[in-house]
């Protein structure tokens, strides 16, 4: 009797284990991801060899049940964020997650674009259009467009940049029909679409996407980059002096492995980015000699709003004092900084 109680106990509680692994919370989870040797990603053609490795660094993120939830709680390198945090209003997973992909694109672009020109190599853009990053509810794109799509033309009007585009629709006023030319999935389509004012900005009218620009970088010699699933703009640095390297005689590297985050503007600036403590865990245990954090300017308008935010760089600081590291936390504010520091370094003896 006592044993077909246990078993019943026992079957009860893996049923419930299993319905609590399938449960979501409204929360994220993030966890430190792994460095990732850059040389296998970006293929620059006929571009030169180093010994050492450039490596972008990762974070682990992804929906919380409930054990993810308490591991998280009881990490310390392990954050959980409320999903209106981490996700733009109105956004769904899928949104995210191309969102998350065209800023890596655009990331790329970025990285080619300040690589290129630092060598005085030749390169231009390719204009392909407005990517459609996510649709708002109850507007009209809803029920026509998806996330992913691509607008080439409006009433047969193609555009070279979002900023045109913008400024066709908000000549438009609420009711207007426009023609929309678009590519889903490799198939062109067109459709009728009335525009209208946001919900929430009475005095502004659209169809109800977000978007940004579907541009390609066209460059001699070719650059190819293998990024699969990784998302969002915080390789872009990394990115780029890989290029670079690759495109220059020499070796940047020295030998060394060096890691390192931050996203990169145009004219080479190096961004804030999330996670800086998870990626800099993740340094650590690829063996990486340094690693490279922005180091953003914190404005006193910034502190104000946010009194306990601190630089990127110093927050990697404090972190690789705290996991006892060896590996030297190395501050960077652009692109030729970051060269600047790696001329800096000896060759490392075989």
């Amino acid at each position: 009797m006592k044993m077909k109680t246990l078993i019943r106990t026992l079957i009860i509680m893996t049923v419930l284990m299993v319905a609590a692994s399938f449960y979501y919370l409204p929360y994220y989870v993030t966890k430190p991801g792994d460095a990732h040797e850059l040389s296998p990603i970006v293929k620059v053609e006929d571009g030169y060899d180093s010994k050492g490795e450039l490596m972008l660094t990762t974070v682990r993120m992804g929906k919380a049940n409930i054990f993810a939830y308490i591991v998280a709680s009881l990490s310390k390198y392990e954050h959980i964020y409320p999903v209106d945090e981490i996700r733009s209003p109105h956004e769904t997973d899928e949104e995210y997650n191309l969102r998350q992909l065209q800023l890596m694109a655009d990331s790329q672009n970025n990285a080619v674009e300040v690589a290129f020109e630092k060598a005085g190599k030749p390169y231009e853009f390719q204009y392909n259009g407005i990517y459609v990053l996510s649709i708002y509810p109850s507007m009209p794109a809803e029920d026509v467009l998806k996330a992913g799509d691509r607008i080439t033309k409006i009433d047969d009007q193609a555009f070279q940049s979002s900023r045109e585009f913008i400024s066709y629709v908000e000549g438009k006023k609420s009711g207007d029909q426009v023609a929309i030319t678009f590519k889903r999935n490799g198939k062109t389509e067109t459709a009728e679409v009335p525009l209208q004012e946001f919900p929430d900005m009475k005095d502004k009218v659209g169809l109800g996407i977000t978007l940004t620009d579907d541009k390609e970088i066209i460059t001699n010699p070719k650059v190819k980059l293998k990024t699969e699933d990784i998302g969002g703009p915080s390789a872009g640095l990394m990115f780029s002096l890989e290029i670079y390297d690759q495109l220059t005689k020499g070796d940047l590297t020295k030998g060394h492995d060096i890691a390192g985050t931050g996203t990169i503007s145009e004219d080479g600036t190096v961004g804030r980015i999330g996670g800086i403590e998870q990626k800099v865990v993740a340094a650590d245990k690829a063996g990486a000699e340094y690693f490279l954090a922005p180091d953003e300017t914190i404005t006193k308008e910034m502190k104000k709003e946010y009194p306990d935010l601190e630089s990127n760089y110093k927050g990697a600081v404090r972190t690789a004092k705290d996991i006892d590291t060896s590996m030297k936390i190395i501050p960077v504010k652009s692109f030729d900084e970051a060269i600047a520091f790696l001329q800096t370094l000896k060759a490392k003896k075989s």
